[in-house]
C-alpha cells in the first residue's frame, strides 16, 4: 500500500472519530436538558404540592365555614339569626333558661330524671323555657355529633315546638343517648333513627331531607356562638337561668339534677 493510500486511511479514520465524538457530546447535551428539565418539573410538582397541603391546611373545616354561611332559621324562633328558642304559654310571666349540650351525659342524666317535670311545667304555664344550645363537647375529640344533633334540633323546631322538646328528649334517652366518647350524633342516619321514635317525625321527609342536607348547619353554629357568648356566666351543661340568675341545687354549683331541687330550687325563683 502507497504511503498516500495510508494517509488517507488515517485521515479518514480520524475524520469518523471526530464525527463520533460530536455525536456523543450532543447526545449528552440533550440527557443533560431532559435531566435539567424534569428536574425543574419535579421541584415544582414538590413545591406546588407543598403549596396545595398549605392551603388545604389552612381551608376552614365545613363546620367553621358555617360560621360564615347564611343562616336559615327554623320556624318557632326570633331573635338575632334566630337563636332565641322560648317555648310555652305566652301567659306564662316568667322564663327559664336552660342551657345544654346534645352530646352532654350530664343533660341525658337531667332529661331522664327531671325532663318530664320540665315539659309538665311548660305544659301548665308556670314558665316558659328558652333553649341555649352549645357544642363544646365536640372540641375535645374533634367530633361532629354536638353540631349535628343541635342542627338535626333545628329541622324538629322547624316541625313544631313539640316536636323539638320530644325528640330532644328521645336524643337523651337512655336507649339512644351515646357515651361522651362515641361520636353517634355526627350520623345523620342515627338522628334520623332516633326522630323516628317521635311521631310528628316518624317517616316525616321534610325533617329527615333538612337533617340530611344540613339546612340548619349554620344555625347550629350561631346557636352555638349564643352559648360562648352568653352574660348569665353559664360555662357548662346543664345550665339553668331565670331573671339573670343561675338557679343551683347548692353553693357549690350543682346543677338542679332531681325533681326534688329542681322544684325547690325553681319554684323559689317563680315566686321572686
Amino acid at each position: 500500500m502507497s504511503k498516500r493510500n495510508t494517509q488517507a486511511a488515517k485521515t479518514a479514520a480520524r475524520e469518523r472519530l471526530r464525527i463520533e465524538r460530536e455525536r456523543e457530546a450532543k447526545r449528552a447535551k440533550a440527557k443533560r436538558q431532559i435531566i435539567v428539565a424534569a428536574s425543574i418539573v419535579g421541584v415544582l410538582a414538590i413545591a406546588g404540592g407543598i403549596g396545595y397541603a398549605v392551603v388545604q391546611a389552612n381551608k376552614p373545616t365545613y363546620w367553621e365555614a358555617q360560621k360564615d354561611a347564611k343562616v336559615v332559621t327554623p320556624a318557632n324562633t326570633t331573635g338575632t339569626k334566630g337563636t332565641t328558642v322560648v317555648i310555652g304559654k305566652d301567659s306564662a310571666k316568667k322564663t327559664l333558661k336552660v342551657y345544654e349540650d346534645p352530646r352532654c351525659p350530664v343533660c341525658a342524666q337531667f332529661e331522664q330524671t327531671v325532663g318530664s317535670t320540665v315539659k309538665k311545667d311548660i305544659d301548665d304555664g308556670k314558665f316558659k323555657m328558652q333553649f341555649v344550645g352549645a357544642t363544646f363537647i365536640d372540641n375535645k375529640d374533634n367530633g361532629e355529633g354536638s353540631k349535628n344533633a343541635l342542627s338535626a334540633l333545628g329541622a324538629a323546631l322547624n316541625v313544631s315546638p313539640e316536636a323539638f322538646l320530644d325528640y330532644k328528649a328521645a336524643l337523651y334517652s337512655a336507649k339512644y343517648h351515646p357515651d361522651e366518647t362515641t361520636d353517634k350524633f355526627k350520623d345523620d342516619s342515627y338522628l334520623i333513627k332516633v326522630a323516628d321514635t317521635v311521631p310528628e317525625l316518624k317517616g316525616n321527609k321534610k325533617f329527615q331531607d333538612a337533617v340530611e342536607k344540613g339546612t340548619y348547619d349554620a344555625w347550629a353554629m350561631a346557636m352555638s356562638k349564643t352559648f360562648d357568648d352568653n352574660k348569665d356566666g353559664v360555662t357548662g351543661t346543664p345550665g339553668f337561668v331565670m331573671d339573670g340568675k343561675q338557679l343551683t341545687a347548692d353553693n357549690q354549683g350543682t346543677p338542679l339534677m332531681t325533681v326534688a331541687d329542681f322544684n325547690r330550687v325553681v319554684g323559689e325563683a317563680l315566686k321572686k
